[in-house]
């Protein structure tokens, strides 16, 4: 049996319907808005979409359009190696939660895995400026 990672939800509560939520994460011109890590300008290349950041030249691939919320994406690192990053917005009330899953991937300690929570927790906060604007 496989070992489980450590794992945190990192949510924010957004006062805008979880459908506008989904169209605005979903369309990866709007990534360099909000996700820090994704870089400064992202391009679409066939169902992909492709970022020059922070980490290098990166893929990032959203789940197939769904009526769900499922936002799940896959970022390829320059190295080839692929993360997959679950993320998923839900109806609250008049408004949404957001939810991205970070795991504690081997060989990340303990700082790291808290500043990349912190980082995605800056994220979230920042989408939710953009939306409630």
């Amino acid at each position: 049996m496989h070992e489980l990672f450590e794992v945190r939800h990192v949510s924010v509560s957004i006062q805008r319907p979880a459908q506008v939520v989904y169209d605005f994460v979903s369309n990866g011109t709007q990534l360099s808005r909000w996700a820090s890590g994704l870089g400064e300008s992202v391009q679409a290349s066939g169902n992909d979409w492709l970022a020059d950041g922070p980490l290098g030249k990166i893929r990032i691939r959203f789940a197939a359009q769904n009526e769900f919320g499922v936002l799940d994406h896959d970022v390829q690192l320059p190295s080839g190696e692929t993360v997959h990053n679950p993320l998923r917005v839900v109806p609250n009330g008049a408004g949404s939660e957001l939810t991205f899953t970070l795991f504690r991937l081997p060989g990340v300690n303990e700082q790291s895995f808290d500043s990349d929570a912190a980082t995605v927790e800056r994220d979230l906060k920042r989408l939710k400026e953009l939306l409630e604007a």
